[in-house]
């Protein structure tokens, strides 16, 4: 239990001095003034969304690419636009509920749907 308790310590440590949680924790919007109708970076057109159990993944598009975001379960449909608050990246995840690796894939704490 140790070793668990010291690896989660880590994992939280690791977290806290990221950069992209550090850009999290201030909420503000980023930039995109400077490229017209440019989308800011934590927003996103869903494509698809894929529900499991407590969560709700959604493909987003921004400026012609596209990506994953998990949130907590979340209301949204195709066409949405979408702003979110991003906690962690990881490479290679692997969903067991959905048996599905995705390459990369945004956690996030909160989403907004932009009206």
């Amino acid at each position: 239990m140790r070793i668990s308790r010291l690896i989660m310590t880590t994992l939280i440590g690791l977290m806290l001095l990221s950069p992209f949680y550090a850009n999290a924790l201030h909420h503000e919007p980023q930039d995109a003034s400077n490229t017209p109708g440019k989308m800011p970076d934590n927003e996103g057109i869903v494509v698809s969304t894929l529900e499991t159990t407590g969560y709700t993944y959604m493909e987003l598009e921004n400026s012609g690419k596209r990506f994953w975001i998990a949130a907590p379960t979340t209301q949204v449909k195709t066409g949405d636009h979408i702003r979110f608050v991003e906690s962690m990246t990881m490479t290679n995840f692997t969903s067991k509920t959905l048996d599905r690796t995705f390459h990369r894939i945004i956690f996030v704490s909160s989403t907004m749907v932009k009206k």
